[in-house]
């Protein structure tokens, strides 16, 4: 029997970003001048097949420094670390590496910057990210107030706006986070903002990429984890744009081929730590049902790179 026809438009950019890039390069780096194990401290990414990958080539994975040996090489994931990790590393004099990325850190010296001129910073975020804890642990508790919607700039307490500052998430919803910043300009007339976008040029280039396929497809395919932020977003931005059908998937293994019923061209694209080897899975694992033809939908070029650190050495005693 024939293959009943499936177009499939490929969301670009999409994928690894500079700052995944640079993380995943300095473990590797780390593995390759320490040998086993290396530990990092949360996922260094957000990606199952990134984090096992670097697994089975010798990495561990833990929640706190207390799971980190005395003599071990450790690593903060790019999502950034608040202060109190470096400083415990420091004093428990365990070699580490900061993978955060520049963008991420970027943020981190704005709130500093903020936070030394006597400004409390109203942080836009999502509560319980690691780059949100990050970032709000740059100062002491208390300097940052976080929101996550207009709703929450409506409850913020009166103040006089030239003690506030704000700074977001870089991996927030560029539509969202433009309505929550009117809002806290409405409220708060004068309001010091960040000098450049927080919202990182991947997050950005990636939401405006699949919105411009999502009118021309009938379903919508994230390749993403669960926890990733951007990825979820690049959901709701297909959902936003009136695409009938969005879902995140981690693997082509979660496919449920009843979503492709009836559909004949199908969108695709991939969060920013996803790597594009998954993104070929999917477009193989469809080549097995339908008659595939695969269309690059490129909407702009990437060229930022960003240099992994130096691993830091053991001095011979």
């Amino acid at each position: 029997m024939s293959k009943p026809p499936l177009t499939i438009l490929l969301a670009g950019p999409r994928g690894f970003c500079a700052g995944v890039d640079r993380a995943i390069e300095l473990v590797e780096k780390a593995l390759e001048q320490h040998g086993a194990p290396v530990y990092v401290r949360h996922e260094i990414v957000h990606n199952k097949h990134v984090v096992d990958a670097l697994r089975a080539k010798g990495a561990v994975f833990v929640e706190e420094l207390d799971e980190v040996p005395d003599d071990a090489l450790v690593v903060f994931s790019a999502h950034g670390v608040p202060k109190s990790v470096p400083a415990e590393a420091k004093r428990r004099r365990l070699l580490y590496a900061d993978a955060t990325c520049p963008l991420v850190s970027k943020v981190h010296r704005e709130v500093e910057r903020h936070h030394a001129a006597g400004r409390t910073v109203i942080f836009i975020g999502h509560a319980g990210h690691p780059e949100v804890e990050g970032t709000m642990g740059q100062v002491p508790e208390g300097s940052v107030v976080l929101v996550e919607t207009e709703a929450d700039v409506d409850r913020l307490p009166d103040a006089d706006p030239q003690m506030l500052a704000f700074a977001t998430q870089t991996t927030l919803s560029v539509t969202d986070t433009a309505a929550i910043v009117e809002r806290l300009q409405e409220r708060f007339p004068g309001i010091a903002g960040p000098r450049n976008e927080d919202i990182c040029y991947a997050t950005t280039n990636r939401q405006q990429a699949v919105q411009n396929i999502a009118t021309r497809c009938e379903a919508v395919l994230v390749v993403g984890a669960p926890n990733s932020s951007n990825s979820k977003r690049l959901v709701e931005v297909v959902q936003r744009a009136g695409c009938p059908f969005a879902r995140l998937i981690e693997t082509a293994d979660q496919i449920e081929w009843a979503w492709l019923d009836g559909v004949s061209t199908l969108g695709l694209t991939a969060g920013a730590s996803a790597p594009e080897i998954l993104v070929q899975g999917v477009v193989q694992a469809c080549a097995e049902r339908f008659d595939v033809t695969a269309i690059e939908v490129t909407l702009t070029k990437e060229d930022v790179v960003f240099r992994a650190p130096p691993v830091p050495l053991r001095q011979a005693s």
